[in-house]
């Protein structure tokens, strides 16, 4: 039994345009890209079938997921900042009521 692969939607995308191109075979392309012909048929049924829904605008970008965890750290950077500054402060105070604030 062959060994599964998971194809990048980049990859999916580059082997369904040049199926839609119709340059090159389904067999062709199959044995260049090393997947097998049903899969590159499916690729472009996909495609086809989701490209009126990039021209609507219903399509979410490929950030959007992202856009949650960006947050998030843009939140914890804020926190960090915030507590180092505060360390800083009470170092100095710290280190000059020692006498060793340079």
């Amino acid at each position: 039994m062959g060994k599964r692969r998971n194809h990048s939607p980049a990859f999916k995308a580059k082997v369904a345009l040049e199926a839609l191109k119709g340059d090159k075979t389904v067999a062709e392309l199959s044995a260049q890209y090393e997947v097998h012909p049903n899969r590159v048929g499916s690729w472009k049924k996909q495609l086809l079938e989701a490209s009126p829904e990039v021209f609507a605008g219903r399509i979410v970008s490929a950030d959007a997921g992202h856009e949650e965890e960006i947050r998030r750290l843009h939140e914890k950077i804020g926190q960090l900042t915030m507590e180092r500054d505060f360390l800083a402060k009470v170092s100095s105070r710290m280190l000059a009521r020692t006498g060793d604030g340079k």
